[in-house]
């Protein structure tokens, strides 16, 4: 039995590629999102039927425009950053944020430089804590 996505599932590549045109374009036809994509040349097909797959998923809606879908973006960049990195701490670090830290200091990923910016980020108060006092 093949296994069902989750509608929170993580962007694949290709269709990371194709949200970030329409991030960057705004609302866009298929040959516009065709002729931004950067790297490699993808089939107008191609591109049309991740286009249409996004939509299936809710991730980009459509509207008829002069015979041609234009498709603008429903999911957010952060959106998509949050689901992503939540779906890698689940798989690779079992939802623990600290391992991850842990993991990107033991790998020279966080410099000294980045984990004191890190700290302050930590130490100062956050503008929403003072609303509510």
């Amino acid at each position: 039995m093949p296994r069902r996505k989750s509608p929170e599932a993580p962007l694949t590549p290709l269709e990371l590629e194709i949200m970030s045109v329409l991030w960057e374009t705004g609302p866009a036809n298929v040959q516009t999102v065709q002729s931004h994509i950067k790297g490699r040349e993808l089939a107008y097909t191609t591109v049309q039927t991740m286009l249409n797959v996004l939509d299936r998923k809710g991730k980009v809606k459509r509207r008829l425009k002069d015979r041609a879908f234009v498709y603008r973006p429903v999911l957010s960049r952060q959106k998509a950053v949050t689901q992503a990195v939540g779906d890698m701490l689940d798989r690779f670090f079992g939802g623990s944020a600290d391992s991850l830290v842990l993991n990107l200091v033991e790998t020279r990923h966080l410099t000294p430089e980045k984990l004191a910016q890190i700290q302050k980020l930590l130490e100062s108060p956050r503008e929403e804590q003072h609303g509510n006092d």
